[in-house]
């Protein structure tokens, strides 16, 4: 049987059908972005653990998401010129999307009924949260106030395994 999590489909920026299924045997890092937040700068850090782990098998995906102050108002065009630009973003980023509510992407509801928030929350609080997902559907949850570089153990220890 399919995990679920592996055939949900996603659209990259550049209009691209995804699944996680895509990225199979990869440690992959999903991010809720905004390009206006007061933790946009992590998109250097994520670049940074990007470029240190693609070739061992390490896969982020950015999404950005306008639902936590408006801070990702612009089309999918402004976003990939606006992180290539200012932060040399190479990792693939998707097209908007809500992580909270009626109209949240399906990735995003499996990813928190995997991997709750603090006290079992299932919402997503804010831009930068992070998503670790092993090759095996298991997912840990990282906070936005978490800073990339604070992933390196985590992400080495599932390198190693696979």
């Amino acid at each position: 049987m399919t995990d679920k999590l592996f055939t949900i489909p996603c659209t990259t920026l550049g209009g691209e059908q995804k699944t996680l299924a895509d990225f199979a045997g990869k440690a992959v890092l999903v991010v809720n972005t905004a390009s206006k937040c007061g933790f946009t700068p992590q998109y250097k850090g994520l670049e940074k653990l990007w470029q240190a782990y693609k070739d061992q098998g390490l896969v982020i995906l950015g999404f950005p998401c306008n639902q936590f102050g408006k801070q990702e108002p612009e089309d999918e065009a402004a976003i990939s010129e606006f992180c290539e630009l200012n932060f040399g973003v190479t990792f693939p980023l998707f097209k908007k999307v809500e992580v909270n509510g009626q109209n949240a992407h399906p990735l995003f509801i499996e990813l928190k009924k995997r991997a709750p928030g603090v006290l079992g929350s299932k919402g997503i609080k804010w831009n930068f949260t992070k998503f670790l997902i092993e090759p095996d559907g298991r997912v840990k949850r990282f906070a936005p106030a978490t800073k990339p570089e604070a992933l390196k153990a985590d992400i080495e220890a599932l390198l190693d395994k696979s």
